[in-house]
Order: structure tokens, then C-alpha cells, then sequence
């Protein structure tokens, strides 16, 4: 016999659902070129569903991007073990960040659409809490040990960056071997003790 789910469950189901119908459209056809009632229609639910989880459409890819950055973050946070030196870790982090960013749809959606729909100061905050942050606590802690310390936020948008134009160049078709040893070049540069 079949329980039947609790309302939580639902409500659950439906929120992803109606994530996963988003992300899906909005990596295929855009933010712009994607409207509620296919969202609805491919999330299988009603447009009250949907106006009950999120203001609107834009409030629904904000929580669509949260959840991709928090994967990156996860993902990378999870490639290192607690017993690597810092350096190490960073350098793990380093080759699974441009890894996760490499799961279809997804550069588009935090580099590409994010910055245009959101605004730059926005999505930036979005990468400061997640990916970005994930970095500069490596950095930071791979800065205490050097004799040269750099500026860790200034370190930090700049690595940053790189990352970005890396998996962005990636995403594009480019040599993902290739983007991988320059970025652990750099990070190992960066990070070098003398």
C-alpha cells in the first residue's frame, strides 16, 4: 500500500519540479525567450504553483542560479580531503571548480545569463557566497604559510576571473586539458612559497 506524501513532500516536489523545468528552459532557449507557461507546462504544475514558490519569473532563475553556484561550491569543497596541505587542496579545488562548471548549461547560466538578467553587482554576490568563496578560503589558507602573502581579495577576483574565462573557453569548445594546466600553472604560481 502506498502512503500518501505529506504536504511538506509536496510542496517539495513541486518547488523542484518547477526548478528543474526553469533551469532546463533557460539553458535551452534563454532567460529572455522563455516564458512562465512553459515553465508550468513542462514542470507539470499550474501558474498558481509557480506564483506560490516565486514572485515572479526572474525570482524563480535567481533560485535556479543559487542552486548551480551552491553545486559548484559543494563540488569543489568535496574534491579535497581534510588531510591535504592547503596548496594541494587548492590546487583539487582548482580542477574540480572548472569540472563542475563544465555540467551542461551551467556556464551559461551563472556567466552569460546571470550577469544579464540579474545585473553584474548581483550575480557577482551570488559568486562571492559560493564559488568564489570556496576560493578565497583556500587562498586564505594557503597565505598564511607563505613568506610573501598577497592581497587575498584582490587574489581572489583575479583568480576569479581566470577561472571564469577558463570555463567559459571550455564550454565553448576549447581544449578542457589545455585550460586545466594553465589555471593550475597560475594557481600554482600564485601560491608558490618563494
Amino acid at each position: 500500500m502506498q502512503q500518501r506524501r505529506s504536504n511538506l513532500e509536496r510542496t517539495e516536489a513541486t518547488r523542484t519540479a518547477l526548478l528543474q523545468a526553469a533551469r532546463a528552459l533557460f539553458v535551452e532557449k534563454g532567460y529572455a525567450e522563455t516564458s512562465t507557461p512553459e515553465i508550468v507546462a513542462a514542470a507539470r504544475v499550474t501558474r498558481g504553483a509557480l506564483y506560490h514558490h516565486f514572485t515572479d519569473k526572474r525570482d524563480l532563475f535567481l533560485a535556479v542560479l543559487e542552486r548551480e553556484a551552491q553545486a559548484v561550491a559543494g563540488e569543489t569543497e568535496a574534491s579535497g580531503s581534510p588531510d591535504l596541505p592547503p596548496r594541494d587542496a587548492l590546487l583539487h579545488g582548482s580542477l574540480a571548480y572548472l569540472n563542475a562548471m563544465s555540467v551542461p548549461g551551467r556556464t551559461r547560466l551563472l556567466l552569460i545569463e546571470g550577469p544579464a538578467v540579474l545585473g553584474p553587482r548581483q550575480a557577482a554576490a551570488i559568486d562571492e557566497a559560493h564559488p568564489a568563496r570556496t576560493l578565497r578560503e583556500g587562498l586564505e589558507a594557503v597565505a598564511g604559510s607563505l613568506r610573501d602573502p598577497f592581497p587575498i581579495a584582490a587574489m581572489t577576483a583575479l583568480l576569479s576571473a581566470a577561472f571564469d574565462r577558463a570555463a567559459l573557453a571550455i564550454a565553448e569548445g576549447a581544449d578542457p586539458v589545455a585550460f586545466e594546466t594553465a589555471m593550475i600553472r597560475l594557481v600554482e604560481r600564485v601560491t608558490a612559497s618563494g
